[in-house]
């Protein structure tokens, strides 16, 4: 199952809540570009428009932030050569696909929409529009469309090394985890998570609890609270926002954030976070459209080549912790240690990858059982 079936199976059209209204922002420094390229390469240009949806606000201080620091980081980078444009706070539903079209009649020569929810939208308009490249965080689609692209990270690389952390400084043995939706991506991730915490803490748990919304800082909070309530007396999320270190903060316990650093806002409780370098990734891909040799890529970074990163580790983290996630994570970029390695066991107890083997890519992408000490 890859994510796209699993959307329309699963989510429906209506698709997710979010909060506020589309509001959007162009930052121009030039005037805007003509699109005159085909889709795979085309002619060299001098000037583009490049367009970002965000599917919450540019101030999560979680995913959106991120995306939006990788925007800036285009600006940055390629000045007067790119005019960008963000529109924040579009629901994952039919309104997309008026965002993303308002977008092209703009002139915007590229266009990344980074929520899972967005896919179907993008890839419709690509269809339309061949000059126009269209990207789309995360999803595995594995379409042949031309001018379309996905984009993503070996998430599961950091989120095992946050577990060791989150292992180490439990002391009940109950780690939290605040799911957004059980969708393989997310589950990819708790398990990632749990593996890292088992190895270092065998008899470490780690409970979920699913929101079933990227972006609900209340929603993120109450299911925070619900996990201390049944004895985590450390936590993690996968959802957009930090409040579940909020939640955390309040009860004075260790918190492993995700898709951003939050050290300096949660300096007695941090441990570290899986982080992404959207920006390098978005300097890349608008450099391309720029010189013309843009072409189609479904991209899935790692921390070998510096898409996925782990955030500073916070000062309630032991020096022997340090040094243990230190050497494992060489060994994840030198590419001899496999995460998924088996033999793995399923929440229930049934074997799912002998010794020996290991999940595959594709079954990566469509995970939809949990690993041992997940509840």
């Amino acid at each position: 199952m890859d994510r796209r079936t699993f959307l329309l199976g699963t989510l429906g059209a209506a698709a997710l809540a979010t909060t506020g209204c589309v509001t959007n922002k162009t930052t121009a420094t030039t005037s805007a570009a003509t699109t005159t390229s085909a889709a795979a390469g085309g002619a060299k240009l001098d000037k583009i428009k490049a367009a970002w949806v965000y599917v919450g606000p540019i101030n999560d201080g979680g995913w959106t932030a991120a995306h939006d620091a990788g925007r800036k980081a285009v600006e940055a980078k390629l000045g007067a050569k790119v005019t960008t444009t963000y529109k924040e706070n579009v629901p994952e539903g039919p309104e997309v696909a008026t965002v993303v079209e308002d977008l092209v009649k703009d002139g915007n020569n590229i266009i990344f929409a980074t929520s899972f929810g967005f896919g179907t939208a993008m890839l419709a308009s690509a269809k339309k529009h061949p000059d126009v490249k269209f990207l789309h965080a995360t999803g595995a689609w594995h379409d042949t469309t031309p001018n379309f692209g996905t984009y993503y990270g070996a998430t599961e690389e950091g989120k095992f090394l946050a577990g060791m952390a989150a292992a180490k400084a439990t002391k009940s043995g109950t780690i939290g985890f605040v799911a957004p939706f059980l969708i393989p991506e997310v589950i990819r991730h708790i398990n990632a998570f749990a593996l890292g915490a088992r190895s270092v803490n065998p008899a470490a748990k780690v409970k979920v609890v699913e929101i079933k919304s990227w972006f609900n800082p209340a929603e993120e909070r109450k299911a925070a609270e619900s996990l201390i309530s049944q004895g985590a007396d450390v936590l993690a999320n996968g959802g957009d926002s930090p409040a579940p270190g909020e939640a955390a903060k309040a009860k004075n316990i260790p918190w492993v954030g995700y898709d951003s650093d939050q050290s300096a806002n949660f300096p007695d409780i941090w441990l570290t976070a899986p982080i992404y370098n959207w920006g390098g990734y978005y300097v890349d891909q608008c450099q391309s459209v720029l010189d013309g040799t843009w072409k189609k890529a479904d991209y899935y970074g790692g921390m070998k080549d510096g898409f996925n990163l782990l955030a500073p580790f916070g000062k309630i983290v032991a020096a022997d912790t340090k040094t243990a996630i230190e050497a494992k994570k060489a060994d994840i970029i030198a590419g001899k240690f496999d995460i998924f390695a088996g033999p793995l066991k399923d929440n229930k107890g049934a074997d799912k990858v002998a010794a020996g083997a290991t999940v595959s890519a594709d079954d990566r992408q469509s995970m939809m059982w949990l690993v041992e000490g997940v509840s």
